[in-house]
């Protein structure tokens, strides 16, 4: 594997990074409570990445594309995780009252572990995968894949660590608890109407 064929690849990866997804919206989400629980989700994303790469290379990820019942259980996984983290996140705004208060504090390890599930459920990744690997690759084998793997896991790291840092650093430039509160509750909307985009179209045609 030459060095161009990595670096195209990280470009690919660069530009799917950048898109607007439930991704970005989950570490915006946390990164409004901080710059740590906000890398933190941002280290879960790119780990889960790695966890698609390894089902890719071990050839399991050949069965979303050939089983709509396979792909539509992951969807649905996928969507009802997005609803129950945007769902949560509001009910917890709103049991402190819903105004101008501080952002609820998380744990990094709770931002960690949505990253890498919120990534994992999302069967678009593994599918990003098997269709994008194979054109780097003249024979998949779990090594190359898991190469590719870490290129794109590093990528997503530094896109979304970035947006992470900005998102905190700006919340904290504001200094406005009402502006945080609400970029807060907003981001757990949109995760939450993700997911129900996401459950919609799982119940359409396959």
């Amino acid at each position: 594997m030459t060095a161009a064929t990595l670096l195209s690849f990280a470009g690919v990866c660069l530009l799917l990074s950048i898109m607007p997804g439930p991704d970005s919206f989950l570490v915006l989400r946390y990164s409004v409570g901080g710059t740590r629980p906000g890398l933190a989700a941002a280290a879960g994303v790119a780990v889960g990445s790695l966890v698609w790469a390894a089902v890719v290379a071990l050839g399991l990820a050949a069965l979303l594309e050939q089983s709509a019942t396979a792909y539509r259980a992951l969807k649905i996984a996928g969507g009802l995780y997005l609803v129950y983290l945007g769902v949560r996140a509001l009910l917890r705004r709103r049991a402190v009252g819903g105004g101008p208060a501080e952002p609820v504090a998380v744990s990094t390890g709770s931002a960690f572990g949505a990253g890498v599930l919120s990534c994992a459920l999302n069967p678009k990744v593994g599918l990003f995968y098997l269709a994008v690997v194979p054109q780097f690759l003249g024979h998949v084998t779990f090594g190359a894949a898991m190469t590719l793997g870490a290129v794109e896991a590093v990528v997503a790291l530094l896109v979304m660590g970035g947006f992470a840092v900005a998102a905190s650093r700006l919340v904290t430039l504001l200094r406005r608890p009402r502006v945080s509160a609400r970029l807060e509750s907003a981001s757990a909307g949109i995760l939450a109407a993700l997911g129900v985009g996401t459950l919609v179209s799982a119940a359409g045609p396959a």
